[in-house]
């Protein structure tokens, strides 16, 4: 091999040692940090004896991998799984807040994360009430 074609092919792979590494450090940087949780559209009759805890202040159940809270004056639906470890997250009341019980992710009730591992928000859904019927949609 002569010299020239030795310090062409160095040169290359130098750069491509440089640059390589550099490109995959920045792609995982990239976190989506949009609300995570599925696609819902269903009912829930809170006069059935299943959802009874949402019929007083401060009560949660869950239904279709959401999580459902009597806020008193309303009601708030986030998605269940944690966006860190994908274990049903639950609302503490005490806390006003869902917490995962895997690696002690918190998240705020629209869903916003307050206290790691968890890096994304879970989504919040709407939710609307017509009578005895609560229709949680998003």
């Amino acid at each position: 091999m002569d010299r020239r074609k030795f310090l062409k092919g160095s040169a290359l792979f130098c750069g491509l040692a440089i640059v390589g590494p550099a490109l995959l450090v920045e792609s995982c940087k990239k976190i989506d940090n949009s609300a995570q949780g599925p696609t819902v559209n269903f009912t829930i009759d809170l006069t059935q004896s299943a959802n009874s805890a949402l019929n007083t202040a401060g009560g949660s159940g869950s239904s279709n991998g959401v999580v459902i809270v009597n806020m008193g004056t309303n009601f708030i639906a986030i998605a269940q799984r944690c966006t860190h470890s994908g274990c049903s997250v639950a609302y503490s009341s005490s806390g006003n807040d869902f917490v995962c019980p895997c690696h002690g992710a918190k998240f705020d009730i629209n869903g916003a994360v307050t206290n790691g591992p968890a890096q994304i928000a879970l989504k919040k859904y709407t939710v609307t009430q017509s009578g005895n019927i609560l229709t949680v949609v998003g």
